[in-house]
């Protein structure tokens, strides 16, 4: 913890968020496999708390065959499991969009309102949102139009004073494709326009946005794709 906070310091880092790891699946339709997700997801919440990091991005999960329905069900029950283990915690999680690639859940944003509506204590529930996902799952943020009708419908669905961080990714797939493929900003389906609007959009500023692009060991497609995203802020 004390390394922790003086990297922290050193680096003069704010905004901080933690990935959950890839195994957990708070959607499977095997009651063991639930189990042991939950008690995962547990921990690594206990560990943000520890450390001061405000929340933990996780994927929804997987139906795995069961059907979204069931998939839904199971999830909710899953992170209303965790949240009531981890009462009074400051730290909580961020829930976030997935490509629907697979039987994977959480693709449509009504399917994320859900989970907040029907998860014990999911008032607490937040939301990071990937654009490739969501391009992926077929919500066109390329347009005026249709980044508007996007954000219309998530604040339906779940309020938009929900979302607490994004992951900033260019899509290798094509709108609707369902996959979860992420390409270097502004080479990829979405395109400039995309970022240049999410960036400029006040009701978001402040926020952490990451970006999860490919990248090499010098990491110099990380500088790359920084220094375009600054460009268009």
């Amino acid at each position: 913890m004390r390394a922790f906070a003086a990297a922290r310091a050193a680096t003069g880092i704010r905004a901080l968020l933690a990935h959950d790891s890839y195994l957990p699946n708070p959607a499977a339709p095997v009651a063991s496999l639930r189990a042991r997700s939950v008690r995962e997801l547990i921990a690594e919440l206990e560990r943000c708390e520890r450390l001061g990091i405000p929340y933990l991005v996780a994927h929804p999960g997987a139906h795995c065959g069961a059907g979204e329905d069931a998939g839904l069900r199971a999830a909710a029950g899953s992170l209303g499991d965790v949240l009531d283990a981890c009462r009074g915690f400051t730290s909580t999680i961020a829930l976030e969009n997935t490509a629907g690639q697979g039987t994977q859940i959480g693709w449509r944003f009504a399917q994320l309102g859900q989970l907040c509506a029907e998860t014990r204590g999911g008032e607490r529930l937040r939301v990071c949102l990937d654009t490739e996902h969501a391009f992926a799952a077929g919500y066109d943020l390329r347009s005026a139009a249709g980044y508007a009708a996007a954000f219309a419908e998530l604040d339906v669905s779940l309020g938009v004073d929900r979302i607490v961080a994004f992951h900033l990714n260019d899509a290798k797939c094509a709108l609707g494709g369902r996959l979860d493929r992420h390409e270097h900003i502004g080479r990829g389906g979405l395109g400039l326009g995309a970022f240049r609007r999410l960036l400029r959009d006040q009701r978001f500023a402040g926020l952490p946005m990451c970006i999860e692009t490919p990248k090499g060991a010098d990491l110099a497609e990380d500088r790359r794709n920084l220094a375009v995203l600054r460009s268009l802020a």
